[in-house]
């Protein structure tokens, strides 16, 4: 009974009702490791040890996924984000996965999206490590509790210029440059375009009215005359429940990502994500002088705090505002007193 290094990791070596029990201690720390191998012992004279599971990442991934589909709304978000970390992890038992492998994973995988992408798929492992712990296919520390979140700047995002979206749009082919007009004139996220019904549309009074899938909030948006304009576009080419279908399939879609980078490549411009479209029509607004609670209620935020981030981009509204309280009309001096003044 003892425990052991492989590369930075502790293991225990222990015995359990006549088995030798191998196991990842899950910490690079030694002190940290004895009191693991302590705990599993008292566990084995207590009678209450269990065998550590043999499920591997893709088998607790089903049955996770499984399980979110019937309590999450964004289980399809989840599916994706499993996908990225099946991808880098492969096909290992949950005990082998340790807080070094975890933190090679965040390492090479902040190399091609953002910090904040990064931590929503950790917080997804970690979850996944929670809910296995609770279903008892995990009996070992979670490893993603000893790897620290990367710092996320959410005031920092990224939008069109007008001349990037001329070029954009030109580059693209008709289907994709009618979605991304809608997008950039109503703020709606790829998700809520790709699901849009024609039952969800009032055209007699030019109005979106829509459960978002991310807040599952009633959302009434009304429409511009370049997001109608896209509207009676598609009306003359309606076919079956959806606004936007893929014309190939007659469905809806479910990803545009390639025909969107191929046409940011046509465009010659830098990389450009969906979710900059909905930046782009929120910081249009507050840079024409729309207050903030407006712009809340048209992007369906649930908090303003959320909304926020934008407070920055109206600038030259909020300098309008305060050079009408300089003119010199409005001036009043004012006399500083003296003390002691004699009369």
């Amino acid at each position: 009974m003892a425990i052991y290094q492989r590369g930075r990791i502790w293991y225990a070596d222990y015995y359990a009702n006549g088995e030798r029990i191998q196991e990842s201690t899950g910490t690079a720390n030694r002190r940290e490791a004895e009191k693991f191998l302590a705990m599993r012992l008292s566990e084995v004279r207590r009678n209450v040890f269990a065998k550590p599971s043999n499920i591997t990442l893709p088998e607790l991934g089903l049955r996770y996924i499984a399980h979110a589909r019937l309590h999450k709304r964004s289980w399809k978000r989840d599916v994706q984000m499993l996908k990225n970390l099946e991808s880098f992890f492969g096909r290992p038992k949950l005990r082998d996965i340790t807080p070094l492998r975890v933190e090679d994973y965040q390492r090479e995988r902040v190399r091609a999206v953002s910090p904040a992408t990064s931590n929503r798929e950790m917080a997804l492992l970690k979850h996944m490590f929670n809910m296995a712990e609770r279903w008892g296919e995990h009996y070992g520390s979670n490893p993603v509790r000893l790897v620290r979140f990367l710092p996320e700047d959410n005031l920092r995002f990224e939008t069109l210029s007008e001349e990037q979206e001329k070029r954009l749009l030109l580059a693209s082919p008709p289907y994709l440059r009618e979605m991304i007009v809608f997008a950039i004139h109503t703020g709606l996220r790829t998700s809520d375009i790709f699901g849009l019904q024609w039952t969800e549309v009032d055209i007699e009074q030019r109005r979106v009215k829509k459960i978002v899938m991310k807040s599952a909030r009633l959302l009434s948006l009304p429409m511009n005359d370049a997001a109608f304009g896209v509207i009676e576009s598609r009306l003359a080419v309606r076919h079956g429940p959806y606004v936007f279908y893929n014309p190939m399939t007659g469905d809806r879609f479910s990803d545009v990502k390639n025909a969107l980078t191929a046409a940011v490549k046509r465009a010659g411009l830098p990389r450009v994500t969906w979710h900059m479209f909905r930046h782009t029509f929120a910081s249009r607004l507050t840079r024409n002088g729309v207050d903030l609670v407006t712009v809340k209620d048209l992007l369906g935020h649930a908090n303003i705090s959320t909304t926020m981030r934008y407070a920055h981009s109206n600038d030259a509204a909020k300098r309008e505002a305060v050079n009408r309280l300089g003119s010199s009309d409005n001036i009043v001096a004012i006399v500083p007193r003296t003390a002691n003044v004699a009369v």
